[in-house]
């Protein structure tokens, strides 16, 4: 079974978006065109392409799960223009390749990197990526590695009842993969947000990932529910419980490409 199996529509509704200061920093270091094309790897539902959307006149999405690509197309469509064009397309992100002739500005992997092979990935992308465009990897701590009290005692919950996970060692850094590339050109930055989540709103990203996804429990949702209600309603304040995370960011391209816009 597919490790996101079940989880699109809970991936739509609960995972956060990526904040208004990511947002604006990956629109200020892509190149300008026109039109004006981005790429986004691993789309999921499309919280990366929603948030980027009112800079870019050409979108493309590109997901290996088909959920994700209709919970994508559910959430994007209605709020492009006329003159925007988007195309929701369902390929690895290693194999995709772009119609002929189509460049884009900035390619842009949120969340997804540490899935991909990336050397054959980014050799792929050396193919299409525009001239002076840019590829910006991002992601910030997923409930299974960041490390508030509650966040804890949420994966605790996790553990009790499905073990530890199918995680994996971690590769070498990605910026030592992007030097390695074709775009050795890496700047980095880091992008803080503060969110507020309900105990149900926790429930709902749990499920929405690949680790705690609804399927894996079977009979057992329910007393994984209440499990975690009771775990965590203590920690919350008047139901509301805080979390302090950071985007990590990486903008890479080609090291002759032109700095300016």
């Amino acid at each position: 079974m597919n490790a996101f199996a079940g989880t699109p529509a809970y991936y739509r509704r609960f995972r956060p978006g990526i904040p208004v200061a990511l947002a604006a920093l990956l629109e200020q270091a892509a190149p300008t065109g026109s039109p004006r094309r981005l790429l986004d790897i691993g789309s999921g539902p499309g919280l990366v392409v929603h948030a980027l959307r009112q800079y870019f006149d050409d979108l493309v999405a590109v997901d290996a799960e088909p959920g994700m690509l209709t919970e994508a197309e559910a959430m994007l469509r209605p709020t492009l223009d006329a003159a925007q064009r988007l195309q929701l397309r369902h390929a690895l992100a290693e194999d995709f390749l772009p119609p002929e002739g189509w460049q884009p500005h900035l390619v842009t992997c949120g969340r997804v990197f540490h899935r991909l092979n990336q050397p054959r990935f980014l050799d792929r992308l050396s193919e299409y990526l525009a001239p002076d465009g840019v590829v910006a990897v991002f992601s910030d701590r997923s409930l299974w590695t960041a490390g508030t009290p509650w966040q804890q005692t949420a994966r605790e919950v996790v553990q009790d009842f499905l073990g530890d996970g199918p995680f994996s060692t971690p590769g070498p850094p990605y910026e030592e993969v992007l030097r390695a590339s074709s775009f050795s050109h890496v700047t980095s930055a880091v992008v803080p947000v503060r969110r507020q989540w309900t105990i149900s709103q926790v429930v709902g990203y749990l499920y929405s990932t690949s680790f705690a996804a609804p399927h894996l429990f079977g009979d057992h949702r329910d007393a994984f529910e209440s499990a975690v209600t009771n775990a965590l309603t203590p920690l919350a304040d008047s139901g509301v419980l805080t979390e302090d995370n950071a985007f990590t960011v990486l903008t890479a391209r080609r090291p002759n490409a032109h700095e300016g816009r």
